[in-house]
């Protein structure tokens, strides 16, 4: 019994332990990737305006073709929202709406995601000029996780998982745009 009761007592104290340190770990995370595309800026912005595109190009939307999709408001504009539902765990139930757009710069979008865990994010994708008719992409993705949730973020690379996802998309986007 004596046995028992000190593994309790070791168990409650790690995790009042590493509740009390979550507190100091931060909640917030930011990802980014560039792509150089071979076209011009306004061209470039004529297309990923369009969040319907992001089914073309983006790694998620691939995840699952057969994924529920619903659309409600004219795509391009501010308030445009598309919504999807999977029963893949790895696509879930959510929503992505563009929150603000600056004309041949840059979209912002508001995302909800419902399933397997609720959560609210931010991404933007913008545009620049290059040199000789190349425009840079950036695609970021901001995040938050609540306490005592945000301890996962010193397990997980947050960098590595979804920068990869970004990478992979904005190749897809650079192939699409330069055929």
């Amino acid at each position: 019994m004596k046995i028992l009761t000190t593994i309790l007592f070791v168990i409650v104290g790690l995790l009042i332990v590493a509740l009390i340190a979550a507190i100091f770990i931060k909640k917030e995370y930011s990802v980014e990737r560039e792509i150089i595309i071979n076209k011009p800026k306004d061209s470039v912005y004529s297309y990923i305006k369009y969040l319907k595109n992001q089914d073309n190009f983006s790694k998620w939307a691939k995840m699952d073709p057969n994924a529920k999709k619903e659309y409600t408001g004219i795509d391009g504009t501010v308030g445009f929202k598309a919504s999807w539902d999977s029963e893949k765990k790895d696509v879930g139930k959510g929503e992505q709406t563009i929150a603000a757009m600056v004309n041949n710069e840059s979209i912002d979008y508001n995302i909800h995601f419902i399933k397997p865990f609720e959560g609210f994010s931010t991404a933007y994708l913008t545009v620049e000029p290059e040199a000789n008719n190349q425009t840079k992409v950036r695609w970021g993705f901001n995040g938050k996780m609540k306490y005592p949730m945000n301890l996962m973020l010193l397990c997980m690379n947050m960098d590595k998982m979804i920068g990869d996802d970004l990478q992979v998309g904005l190749t897809n986007l650079k192939a699409i745009l330069e055929k």
